[in-house]
């Protein structure tokens, strides 16, 4: 059951100081109900993501005003949920200077996963999610998709602001979850992005497409962006795209893992050590990747690079066609596709 945290006298500022960032554990700070500054840990009660986040790398920055995004500096962002993706984004935003730790608030069910990142980054932790929501000018939902429904009711009532103030820009990456689901719970004229990142970006080369609801003006959209910027791409689409977005690059990490492990395989096969094959393999996709990206050509007019007459090249391509590969993954991006408009 969700619960709202009862109300702390004022404690004094504490000062989150990003040089050193601290090696050993200390109090968490929580967002006080007061002025925001704060106090003691105590993580959410709601159910939201599991998996861990990868160690973040350091960062030896002074705060200043100056070096962090200029539609979002000064401005608290909260992320529910800090598990594999929302971790990654909390990362992603104090490495990439888009505000400073200090005003990045995290809540989650898992003690461990709060105290990680408040140690190592020096962000706040919220008592509970009710609790960051009332603080924070951007919410971002990480969370997995059945918990979406508890989380938007519990935190209702703190998404309201005094008269005179905006209400705060609601981000959610659950898959599957409709804008129009988001906004039906909320009974507040909430502005609401909906995105899909992809887990790469744990290693800050991310693919993401995410939409406005008809709330969201130009200036939340280019505060959402600069957000998923932080940990790869980022571009807008039109919301009844998502479904193709979750399959092409959603779950496309994993076609592209598949298709690793299987060169590694086939350079096993013909005598290459595991080590060598997969070190190889690995590299090969990432360079061929950045040749798209960097070229700006097509991918076809890449391949004619490579493929001379009668070579190597020609002899493998003409095998993959005649094993259908091309087939297979347009027939794999269809069938998920289709699976992620079921699940919506």
């Amino acid at each position: 059951m969700s619960r709202r945290p009862a109300d702390d006298p004022t404690p004094e500022e504490e000062t989150v100081s990003p040089v050193p960032r601290p090696t050993k554990p200390r109090p968490a700070p929580v967002v006080d109900e007061a002025d925001a500054d704060t106090s003691a840990v105590e993580p959410s009660p709601v159910s939201v993501s599991t998996a861990e986040a990868p160690p973040a790398p350091v960062l030896a920055i002074e705060p200043s005003s100056d070096l962090y995004h200029p539609l979002l500096v000064g401005k608290r962002i909260g992320i529910i949920g800090v598990g594999a993706m929302g971790g990654a984004l909390c990362r992603g935003i104090i490495d990439a200077h888009i505000v400073e730790a200090s005003k990045v608030v995290v809540s989650d069910i898992h003690a461990d996963h709060v105290q990680s990142l408040q140690q190592t980054l020096g962000v706040r932790v919220a008592k509970g999610n009710e609790q960051l929501a009332k603080h924070c000018e951007v919410i971002v939902l990480a969370l997995k998709p059945f918990t979406v429904a508890s989380v938007l009711d519990e935190i209702r009532e703190s998404l309201k602001r005094d008269e005179g103030k905006p209400l705060p820009l609601l981000i959610s990456i659950a898959a599957g979850v409709r804008i129009e689901t988001i906004q039906a719970h909320l009974d507040l004229p909430i502005p609401v992005v909906r995105a899909m990142p992809n887990t790469p970006a744990q290693v800050r080369s991310g693919a993401c497409a995410f939409s406005r609801g008809t709330l969201a003006d130009d200036l939340h959209i280019e505060q959402a962006r600069a957000i998923f910027e932080s940990v790869g791409t980022a571009i807008e689409v039109p919301e009844h795209l998502l479904d193709a977005v979750t399959a092409l690059s959603g779950s496309g990490p994993a076609y592209v893992y598949l298709m690793i492990e299987a060169l590694v395989d086939g350079g096993v096969k013909v005598g290459l050590p595991r080590d060598v094959a997969s070190h190889l393999a690995a590299q090969t996709v990432l360079g061929a990747a950045k040749m798209v990206i960097e070229t700006g050509k097509h991918p076809a007019q890449l391949k004619d690079l490579v493929t001379t007459p009668a070579g190597t090249t020609i002899a493998a391509l003409a095998s993959l066609e005649h094993s259908g590969v091309r087939a297979a993954f347009i027939d794999a991006v269809e069938a998920a596709t289709q699976r992620a408009r079921e699940l919506a």
